[in-house]
């Protein structure tokens, strides 16, 4: 039969398994440290991805609404300056005191150079100043996205006023210049108005036939269809 270990060869078994305890405890405590430290760590990156989605949606909603707001501000311009077209030119004059002019800022963004220009037509209702005001928008900002809109409602104003020959050049310009305006159509009602107004009757007739033609099922061109069967 074998003969018992030495009690110093237990001790020695005992110790050394205590040791491997003691280190897979260690690395237990470790792996649980860096796990909760890692969870730490993806609770703020949750948190501030939260925010950042929160600033987001807060941006486009503010974005739709200004977006929305100059929707309906372009809706009303139309509308006002689409009634004062069909009014007396006096009234108009009337209501624009050259003495109210104001100076505005050079330095204004193209966005807010161009809603200050039409605020003079919706909010004032000074067509004198907003002649100057669109014109030099159209200095500063020649490329602009709103360009063809400043055209048209120059023509428009410069019609008011009775000054068709400057309001034919500026309809020309969105007719010939802007193929994708969404104000072509009644800048080619309009031109063929005015050339028929002038006396030229050959040219009238070709606008107001190639509105008629390219975009049959608008309301500019039931106008023109009428305006042709007179």
């Amino acid at each position: 039969m074998a003969a018992p270990a030495p009690v110093s060869e237990a001790a020695s078994s005992q110790s050394s398994i205590e040791k491997r305890l003691a280190s897979l405890e260690n690395m237990m405590q470790q792996r649980n440290f860096l796990q909760v430290e890692l969870q730490q760590q993806l609770n703020l990156l949750q948190d501030e991805v939260s925010q950042i989605r929160g600033v987001t949606e807060e941006q486009s909603y503010k974005l739709e609404k200004v977006l929305q707001r100059q929707r309906e501000l372009y809706q009303e311009i139309e509308n006002r300056v689409s009634q004062a077209y069909t009014q007396p030119a006096a009234p108009v004059a009337e209501q624009a005191q050259p003495n109210d002019a104001q100076t505005y800022s050079s330095d204004l963004s193209e966005n807010e150079a161009y809603e200050r220009a039409v605020a003079l037509i919706m909010k004032d209702k000074r067509y004198d100043q907003a002649i100057p005001e669109f014109q030099t928008f159209l200095t500063t900002y020649p490329n602009s996205v709103y360009a063809s809109n400043a055209h048209y409602w120059l023509g428009q104003l410069l019609t008011i006023k009775n000054d068709g020959v400057k309001a034919v050049e500026h309809f020309k310009v969105v007719v010939n210049e802007y193929p994708n305006s969404n104000k072509r159509p009644d800048a080619m009602l309009k031109l063929g108005t005015l050339l028929q107004d002038q006396g030229s009757a050959a040219q009238a007739q070709k606008i107001l036939s190639d509105l008629i033609n390219q975009y049959p099922s608008t309301t500019a061109a039931k106008l023109a269809t009428d305006r042709l069967g007179n």
